[in-house]
C-alpha cells in the first residue's frame, strides 16, 4: 500500500537552498503539482464538455463579476483570439453573459449565469478539496511559505493584481 503521507518523504530544504539541485527540486515539484492539480478537475470538466481554458475564464469571472474582456486577457495571458473562442463558447452554452461596460460602453463586462456559477462552483469544490488536503498536511507555516514563493515568482507588476482578486 503506497504511503499517502507524501509530505513525510520530502526532505527539508538545506541551508544551501540556492544550489542547482535544490532549485531543480522546486521546479520539479511545481511541474508535477500543477499537473496533478489540473488533472483532478479534468473529468468534471469533460463531463460538462469544457476544457481547462474554459474553467480558467469561469474562475476569474466568478472572482470578479463585471471583469472586462481586456482585464481577463491580462489575467490569463493568452491571445485575444483564444479568449474570444472561449468566451463565445461559454456564451453559446449560456454560462457567461456580456454587456457594455458601465464606464466605457465599448468594453464588454463578463458575468456568470446561474449555469456558469454552478459549474464553476462544482469544479472549484474539487480544487478546494485538493488544496485543503495539501494545506492541512503541510501546515500553516508551509502554506505561508508557499504563498511567499509563489508571489516572488510573479512579476512585480502582477502582484497587486493577484492580491486584489476577489476583493471588489
Amino acid at each position: 500500500m503506497p504511503n499517502d503521507n507524501f509530505l513525510s518523504q520530502v526532505p527539508g530544504a538545506s541551508a544551501l537552498f540556492l544550489r542547482e539541485d535544490e532549485v531543480r527540486r522546486g521546479i520539479e515539484y511545481l511541474f508535477f503539482a500543477h499537473a496533478a492539480l489540473w488533472r483532478s478537475i479534468d473529468t468534471k470538466l469533460a463531463e460538462a464538455g469544457l476544457g481547462r481554458a474554459h474553467y480558467r475564464a469561469l474562475y476569474f469571472i466568478a472572482r470578479q463579476p463585471g471583469l472586462t474582456i481586456s482585464d481577463l486577457l491580462a489575467l490569463l495571458g493568452i491571445t485575444k483570439q483564444s479568449l474570444g473562442r472561449v468566451v463565445k463558447e461559454l456564451e453559446a452554452r449560456a454560462m457567461v453573459t456580456t454587456r457594455p461596460g458601465g464606464r466605457d460602453r465599448r468594453a464588454k463586462e463578463l458575468r456568470l449565469t446561474d449555469e456558469g456559477r454552478a459549474i464553476e462552483a462544482a469544479v472549484f469544490d474539487l480544487l478546494r478539496n485538493a488544496m485543503s488536503a495539501a494545506y492541512t498536511q503541510a501546515g500553516q507555516q508551509a502554506v505561508t511559505g508557499f504563498w511567499q514563493v509563489s508571489e516572488a515568482l510573479l512579476p512585480p507588476r502582477e502582484r497587486e493584481r493577484v492580491r486584489k482578486l476577489g476583493s471588489d
